[in-house]
């Protein structure tokens, strides 16, 4: 599965897409993996600003 992030658009709720067709449980693995990955880096950046 793929995604990618879009501009926002007015009348348009999301902020990424999904590419291909996929069942929600997958969709919110994906995002859970995403967010994962965002707070190990956002944990990366702030070791690095504190060392």
């Amino acid at each position: 599965m793929s995604f990618s992030f879009t501009d926002p658009e007015p009348n348009h709720d999301r902020s990424f897409s999904f590419t291909e067709p996929t069942d929600v449980k997958e969709q919110l693995q994906a995002i859970a993996d995403m967010a994962h990955e965002i707070l190990r880096l956002v944990a990366d950046v702030r070791r690095q600003i504190s060392n």
